[in-house]
């Protein structure tokens, strides 16, 4: 169908486009019955206005472009949520993307945002991305981004990262004081900060504690599927006695495995997840994880970015905020408390 205009309107009324434009937009230079003509007309044809074309006239745009790997994710969605708390009252509209973890659908959601004339982009980057060259194109163009979570330092402006390193370093510590020595780590690719900021936590933990890992690293195995696959080839081999998982999601894979070996957690195997997604406290047993203060996150990301547009913060300027994590001590690597009992 084609698309109602502000000539159509006109039209249809017998009066100028000019007219149509001023009456929609409330000047008060049109009389109040006009305006309210215009108004029911333009409802009746189903008239929806040009954005782009606005922010054009006006010189800015009040539409704030979102893009994150997943929206499905919980830790995702509430950065959203907590966006949104910010950029609304503030007068601006949320344009959100997913990339679906493909570096491709990253790079062409962030040219349809460039193409919309966002006033500025906040983003996670997805697992397969390593050329950021689309990123740093929007600094380029000024308009402002602000990275959070999966941040790379080749794109200009703020990043906001939650504390990955102390995260991991505190979850390792806790299986260590537990009585677990053979840990292994399950992560994804090295390449992305915040697993390798994780291996970075779990590294330091294990040479604090002089024990070997050298060979107990596993890059890939952060779904549930490939956490399965990796932990049940790790327990068969007897290679292993514990497990800090970079994802949740691979943690529940883990435990099915170890109890699919005729195992229990955390009696014969730990296991530490990381994010606190919301089926870590209701699985059996319940989850040790490191939660991620996702609404912390998206505030600070939001706020970042006002004050980028606002002139506070230069375009460009090399700025980082990092996002305190907490250890969540559950079920799954209480092995001491369970055999006092």
């Amino acid at each position: 169908m084609k698309r109602t205009t502000i000539i159509d309107i006109a039209r249809s009324l017998g009066i100028t486009p000019s007219t149509v434009s001023r009456a929609l937009a409330g000047n008060l230079r049109v009389s109040e019955s006009t305006r309210k003509r215009v108004q029911e007309k333009a409802l009746e044809m189903g008239y929806q206005p040009n954005i782009v074309a606005s922010s054009l006239r006006r010189g800015k745009s009040d539409t704030i472009g979102m893009l994150v790997p997943r929206i499905n994710r919980h830790f995702f969605s509430h950065v959203i949520s907590a966006v949104e708390e910010i950029l609304n009252p503030a007068g601006y509209n949320l344009l959100i993307c997913q990339s679906h973890e493909k570096s491709e659908l990253e790079n062409q959601a962030l040219q349809v945002l460039l193409k919309n004339r966002v006033a500025g982009i906040i983003m996670s980057h997805a697992m397969e991305t390593v050329d950021f060259e689309m990123a740093r194109k929007a600094t380029e163009e000024r308009v402002p981004v602000v990275q959070f979570d999966r941040v790379n330092k080749e794109v200009p402006g703020p990043r906001i990262v939650n504390d990955n390193f102390s995260g991991a370093y505190m979850a390792v510590k806790h299986l260590i004081r537990g009585g677990y020595s053979r840990i292994a780590h399950l992560t994804g690719s090295l390449g992305v900060n915040v697993y390798s900021e994780r291996h970075r936590g779990y590294r330091y933990a294990m040479e604090e504690a002089s024990l070997d890992f050298d060979e107990l690293v596993f890059e890939g195995a952060i779904t549930r599927e490939t956490g399965y696959e990796k932990a049940l080839q790790l327990v068969k081999q007897h290679r292993v006695d514990a497990f800090f998982c970079a994802g949740d999601f691979a943690s529940v894979g883990t435990i099915q495995a170890i109890h699919d070996c005729g195992l229990r957690v955390p009696e014969d195997m730990g296991v530490v997840g990381f994010a606190n997604e919301p089926f870590a406290g209701f699985i059996t047993p319940q989850l040790t994880t490191v939660e991620q203060n996702a609404y912390d996150m998206g505030h600070r990301a939001a706020n970042a970015l006002i004050r980028v547009i606002g002139g506070q913060i230069m375009t460009g300027m090399d700025q980082e905020e990092v996002v305190p994590v907490r250890l969540l001590v559950r079920e799954s690597s209480m092995r001491a408390t369970v055999n006092n009992k």
